[in-house]
């Protein structure tokens, strides 16, 4: 158990296994889902949620009227019914027939999001990273359990068969004693430029997009998509597309929360609006049982090798890949090499001789829609406690950058002892209307 973090605990279990199922709404005991958001992931969404059997899109949502007419479309077009749409979350809640909702709005409305949906008796996949901060990686998983409901981030690696097998091959010995695992996060990422203020689109409810975050003027470049690298809205790219190797390179390496963390970088190469680095080194120290462990994290926006042969021909892709998005695994017998979300490789000994790989992806929303119907918190692959627990990390090591310190966590009493400053960047002052209640 302390090697790997994908099973759920008995207390943990037995508290989702008490919530009551739904009754099922539609035939075939058909799960009534509703997508929140849809300008960017929410299309992924769409067609997810289309591809697994007795699930029936019922309602979208989203701030911008174009976006939410697209999505309509786009719904209609794969299942020839027209959903329900909505501009205001807490309206869609209302909706006792709908039975689970699908969040893909900016990382700040995830967590108080998914409590409102919790709170309503809805069952949530809710995008990564399920938190903006410290404070509501404890308050979401709090409202999982408060109100026994099945909460999955969607950490799609998790239900990948390759990667649950090469994690498996590991916690088996096959690379020895693990100590060190690699996240890389290579992409290429062009510069955004400035965009002036400007008067906020026809048909967008720009109040209930900031939702928690203070009150800014509008600018394009704090909007669709390029939120992600403003402090209010996102967590950068080590947020964004990172997030995915923070969790795989936590997992595979069988640890939780880390002791200590240290992030070095900046912003290279452009003068443009981007507040979050785009270029990062994160480091991270773990001590489970008085065993030392280390992780390793890195962000780069431009020009880079393909570490391992990922991002090679041959390996997730027959093409060569732009990016490098995978992850590495050092131990006593040998490396272990994953690429993307599907496939590993494994090279043993000092000769490194190819070992064991695999290639298999997973469906994410299957599962979670399995879990909705089970009502057992343990048949998600990505409960919301592991999803959690990899965006503290995030956080971290976000913190960090901005104080330019290595920072100590302690995750009993959940703050950085003898730092006041780091801790209390564990929150932030929410917007009245828009509060994330305390929980935990």
């Amino acid at each position: 158990m302390n090697r790997r973090h994908f099973l759920m605990s008995t207390a943990t279990t037995a508290a989702a296994v008490g919530g009551k199922l739904r009754a099922a709404t539609g035939a075939n005991n058909t799960v009534r889902v509703a997508v929140v958001g849809m300008h960017g992931r929410g299309k992924d969404h769409i067609k997810g949620w289309t591809t697994v059997p007795n699930t029936e899109i019922v309602a979208l949502c989203d701030i911008d009227d174009k976006v939410l007419e697209s999505g309509s479309a786009m719904v209609e077009k794969l299942t020839n019914k027209k959903p329900t749409g909505y501009s205001d979350l807490r309206k869609l809640l209302e909706d006792k027939s709908i039975d689970a909702i699908s969040i893909a709005t900016p990382n700040h409305n995830h967590t108080l999001q998914t409590i409102w949906a919790c709170e309503a008796g809805k069952d949530v996949y809710v995008e990564k990273p399920c938190s903006h901060n410290m404070f509501e990686a404890k308050q979401i998983v709090a409202a999982a359990r408060r109100y026994n409901r099945m909460v999955q981030q969607g950490s799609q690696s998790r239900s990948s068969v390759a990667l649950r097998e090469a994690v498996q091959k590991m916690n088996d010995g096959l690379i020895g004693d693990i100590y060190l695992s690699r996240g890389l996060c290579y992409k290429w990422r062009n510069t955004i430029g400035h965009t002036p203020v400007s008067d906020v689109p026809p048909g967008v409810n720009y109040d209930l997009w900031l939702g928690p975050a203070q009150k800014t003027a509008f600018t394009k470049n704090r909007f669709h998509y390029n939120w992600h690298w403003f402090w209010d809205f996102g967590n950068g790219d080590l947020g964004n597309q990172g997030i995915h190797e923070v969790d795989i390179a936590r997992w595979g390496l069988g640890v939780k929360y880390p002791t200590k963390a240290s992030a070095v970088g900046g912003k290279f190469m452009f003068d443009d609006d981007q507040q979050t680095p785009n270029t990062l080194n994160c480091a991270f120290e773990f001590d489970e049982g008085g065993k030392k462990k280390m992780m390793e994290f890195e962000v780069r926006h431009w020009m880079t090798n393909h570490e391992a042969g990922i991002g090679e021909p041959g390996f997730e892709s027959d093409k060569k890949q732009s990016n490098t998005i995978g992850n590495l695994f050092y131990g006593s017998k040998g490396y272990l090499a994953i690429d993307g979300y599907a496939t590993y490789k494994t090279y043993l000994g000092r000769e490194q001789d190819p070992g064991p790989s695999g290639k298999e992806g997973g469906n994410h929303y299957a599962n979670f829609i399995d879990a909705v119907r089970s009502r057992k918190a343990s048949d998600l692959n990505a409960e919301i406690e592991e999803g959690a627990t990899s965006t503290v990390l995030v956080h971290l090591a976000n913190i960090s950058y901005r104080l330019g310190r290595t920072i100590n966590f302690d995750s009993k009493t959940w703050s950085c002892p003898g730092d006041k400053q780091a801790t209390a960047m564990f929150t932030r002052d929410y917007r009245a209307g828009f509060v994330v209640p305390k929980l935990a």
